[in-house]
């Protein structure tokens, strides 16, 4: 009987045991436990450097839309004026990720519009930086305006590899290149197809350029000025490009788009002249693009 009395106690003291072990056996190391040197988590992506964006309708000076769009200073009526100045805000369904704001004036020669967008790029994915989406999205917009291919120097010998500015891969973070509306970096093969030369108000100064017979300078080859080409840019932001492309109606589109750390801002500015025998210069529509460009890169600049 005393046997009997004794086993329970036996029984609780083995469980005890055994229960001693397989905790010290999950506390001894594993699988979750870290090597010697190394971290339990992942460290997330760096978030971006901008956390809001410009109000995009206050984002353009009076001065400069008086440049891109002549027709405002023609209005008399000082109401209709005041609004053309302000311009309309995008529709857009979170302000604080895509904003955006459009200008449209006519005049007697010509009728104008400008479109300024600002898109904050937040990345989801704890592996990919914002910085590191923006650069995909910008990517992606170079590769869809479909730039011509970048033409080798004429100048340097056989085998001497290209300049920087010819050789800017889609989304670079560079800005080391240094071209600019003077530098050509783009390949005259695309005279063909995107066409951004086409007035007297060119600087070429070729005479196929802009003449009566063919006002595109489509048909004459080597008639538009490398400089003028659709073509990745150099010192704005960390990577931009323009395109310029003429339709058949001689309506003249000028894009310029440039990433400055997480934000992704793309300028659209277009004209259409009131008759189909004028032709809205590259080089002048090109220039303005790229000065407002400049102002908006340097609302970002600290």
């Amino acid at each position: 009987m005393q046997r009997k009395a004794h086993a329970p106690g036996v029984a609780a003291l083995l469980a005890a045991l055994l229960a001693g072990c397989t905790s010290g056996s999950s506390d001894g190391g594993g699988e979750d436990d870290p090597k010697p040197g190394g971290t339990a988590t992942t460290a997330a992506a760096q978030p971006g450097r901008y956390r809001t964006l410009p109000e995009p309708c206050g984002a353009v000076s009076r001065g400069t839309l008086d440049s891109l769009l002549p027709g405002i200073k023609q209005l008399t009526d000082e109401e209709q004026r005041e609004k053309a100045y302000e311009g309309t805000a995008t529709v857009t369904y979170d302000t604080d990720r895509k904003v955006g704001c459009r200008w449209k004036a006519e005049s007697a020669s010509a009728t104008d519009h400008l479109l300024v967008d600002f898109e904050r790029v937040v990345s989801y994915d704890n592996a990919v930086s914002d910085d590191d989406r923006a650069t995909e999205i910008y990517g992606e917009k170079e590769e869809e305006a479909d730039l011509p291919e970048p033409a080798p120097s004429s100048s340097a010998p056989a085998g001497t590899p290209e300049s920087p500015d010819a050789s800017e891969s889609p989304g670079s973070s560079g800005t080391s290149e240094s071209s600019g509306s003077s530098a050509p970096s783009a390949s005259e093969s695309a005279a063909g197809t995107k066409e951004p030369s086409g007035t007297s108000g060119d600087a070429s100064g070729d005479a196929g350029s802009g003449s009566s017979g063919d006002p595109s300078g489509t048909g004459a080859p080597g008639s538009t000025p490398t400089a003028l080409q659709p073509r990745v840019l150099g010192g704005l932001g960390d990577a931009a490009f323009l395109d310029d492309a003429l339709n058949d109606s001689k309506q003249r589109t000028v894009t310029v788009v440039f990433r400055t750390s997480n934000v992704v801002v793309t300028i659209q500015y277009d004209e259409q002249p009131a008759t189909t025998t004028d032709v809205p210069s590259s080089e002048d529509m090109q220039d303005r693009a790229r000065k407002l460009a400049g102002q908006l890169a340097g609302t970002f600049s600290d």
